[in-house]
C-alpha cells in the first residue's frame, strides 16, 4: 500500500540502523531513513505504519508499507503523539507482558528512567499493575519530577560506583526487585548486578527478570557466576513478539493515549531541517518528530 506520510518520528533505533552499527543495518545503498510513522492510505484512512518495503522509508512524503502493516489510529490521538509514542512505549509495554510478564504488585525497576522510553515505562507499569516501580536515571532535574508520573522512589546513576551499589541495595531492601527494564547496560547495570547479590536482600524464588533494551551506558558489561546463580538471575532480550501480540498491545497503548493516560513530550521538526536535528546533541527529554 502506498501511505501518504504525516509524521515519522526520529528514534535512537532510527539513528543507530542509519549509522550502520545496528545489526538490521542495510547492506545495500540507497536507502530511505525512518522505521515507522504515521499517514493516510488512498481511501483516507489514518493509520500508524511500520516495515516499510525497502528501500523504502518514513521519512518521505510518500512510502510503500505492506497492507497487515498498517492500523488504525483513534480520532482522540494526533498524529505527532501517534507517530512518537509506540516506538517507546512498547520497549517496555512488550517486555513487561510477554518476556518479564509482570504480575500485579511486582516491584520494577528501570535502568534509565530520565530518558524518553524510561518515563514512558514507569507510567506503563503502572497501568499493568506494578506495587511499587525504583526508576533510576542520569538526569537529576528530571528524576525529581519522576514522582508525577508514578515512581515511588529514584536513584540517582551520577554518583561514585560504592554509593551507587548502596544505593540499589538500599532500595531492594525491602522486596528485591521483580522486574528490571534496563536502557543502559554499562556500568550501572553492574552495580546493580553487585547490589543484588548481598546476603540480607531477598527475592522471590523465581529470581529477577532483567529485559536488556538498550546500551546507552555501554555495549557490554562484566557478569559474574554469583550474579546468576545467588538471586536466580534470569536476563531477556527485548525482542519483537508474534504480530498479534503486537497488535493487541497497540490497541491497548493507543486507547490509553486516546483518555490521556500516558504522557510523552514531542517536537515537531520539519523534514527540510532533518541534518540539524540530526545532530542536535540534545533534545530535553523530547521525541523529535518529522514532518515532510
Amino acid at each position: 500500500m502506498i501511505v501518504h506520510v504525516h509524521a515519522a518520528a526520529l528514534s535512537p533505533a532510527t539513528r543507530a540502523i542509519t549509522s550502520g552499527t545496528h545489526y538490521s543495518s542495510p547492506v545495500a545503498l540507497p536507502v530511505v531513513c525512518g522505521l515507522d510513522g504515521v499517514g493516510h492510505l488512498d481511501d483516507g484512512t489514518r493509520v500508524f505504519f511500520g516495515g516499510s518495503r525497502s528501500p523504502f522509508g518514513t521519512m518521505a512524503e510518500r512510502t510503500v508499507v505492506p497492507r497487515g502493516r498498517c492500523w488504525p489510529i483513534p480520532e482522540g490521538v494526533g498524529d505527532v503523539t501517534a507517530a512518537a509514542l509506540p516506538n517507546p512505549a512498547m520497549s517496555s509495554w512488550l517486555p513487561f507482558i510477554c518476556g518479564a510478564r509482570l504480575v500485579p504488585g511486582e516491584t520494577v525497576l528501570i535502568l534509565g528512567a530520565t530518558g524518553v522510553a524510561g518515563k514512558l515505562a514507569i507510567q506503563i507499569a503502572k497501568i499493568l499493575g506494578a506495587g511499587r516501580v525504583v526508576a533510576a536515571g542520569r538526569n537529576e532535574e528530571v528524576l525529581s519530577r519522576l514522582h508525577e508520573m508514578g515512581a515511588d522512589t529514584t536513584i540517582r546513576l551520577g554518583v561514585p560506583d560504592r554509593d551507587l551499589v548502596e544505593a540499589f541495595a538500599r532500595e531492594a531492601s525491602e522486596t528485591g526487585y521483580d522486574v528490571i527494564i534496563d536502557y543502559l547496560w554499562g556500568r550501572p547495570t553492574e552495580a546493580l548486578l553487585t547490589a543484588m547479590t548481598r546476603r540480607e536482600i531477598s527475592f522471590e524464588a523465581s529470581g529477577p527478570r532483567l529485559v536488556q533494551v538498550g546500551n546507552s551506558a555501554g555495549p557490554a558489561i562484566s557478569l559474574t557466576a554469583a550474579a546468576v546463580r545467588s538471586v536466580g538471575l534470569t536476563i531477556l532480550g527485548g525482542g519483537f513478539p508474534p504480530l498479534d501480540v503486537f497488535v493487541e498491545a497497540f490497541g491497548q497503548l493507543m486507547a490509553r493515549a486516546a483518555a490521556d493516560e500516558l504522557r510523552i513530550a514531542t517536537e515537531e521538526v520539519p523534514l527540510a531541517r532533518i541534518e540539524e536535528a540530526w545532530t542536535r546533541q540534545n533534545n530535553h527529554g523530547r521525541r523529535l518528530v518529522i514532518r515532510p
